[in-house]
């Protein structure tokens, strides 16, 4: 079972060239940091939250400008831990469809490379097609993947600032 497995990969991997590597290694450095983000939400999340709000609560004067400086600075750094890689994330998703592209165009030398040689050899010819559509499949379902996860993690980033910015008040 588990042969049989390597062993479609290996082929699929044959078929795309050796652009999927990197789409691969990309989409998995995504998922990690996808993943991690997950992680922080429900691990320290709170203790972040709740040591900034300590601080805060702890100041005695809340209403004079460098009390709403502090406030800002608590809210900034928070959103900083808040946001974390996300725009690392981002960034994957958007090179996942580009590596894919990548795909395509080495794909399309192979093909014109064989027309070049064999003189336009139509089994000559599908080798290339192949491996000029299979890395822009992977990179598109690549994105559309992060995608997901990326936009999960993006309105949890918004609705935890937000709440964090309305928890801390300005009484006193």
């Amino acid at each position: 079972m588990f042969y049989d497995s390597y062993l479609a990969i290996v082929q699929f991997i044959e078929l795309g060239g050796d652009v999927l590597y990197p789409i691969a290694a990309l989409t998995f450095l995504m998922w990690t940091l996808i993943f991690e983000r997950l992680w922080y939400f429900q691990a320290e999340h709170k203790n972040i939250i709740r040591d900034a709000t300590e601080q805060w609560e702890g100041r005695v004067e809340r209403r004079s400008w460098s009390a709403h400086q502090v406030k800002e600075r608590l809210v900034s750094e928070s959103a900083d831990r808040i946001t974390g890689s996300l725009p690392l994330i981002q960034t994957c998703v958007a090179l996942c469809p580009l590596l894919g592209l990548l795909g395509t165009v080495t794909g399309m030398i192979s093909v014109f490379d064989a027309m070049a040689t064999m003189g336009g050899n139509a089994r000559s010819m599908a080798a290339g097609v192949s491996q000029a559509t299979i890395p822009t499949m992977s990179g598109m379902i690549a994105a559309l993947s992060g995608v997901l996860g990326s936009t999960l993690i993006k309105r949890k980033v918004d609705t935890e600032i937000g709440l964090f910015e309305d928890h801390l008040t300005f009484d006193h």
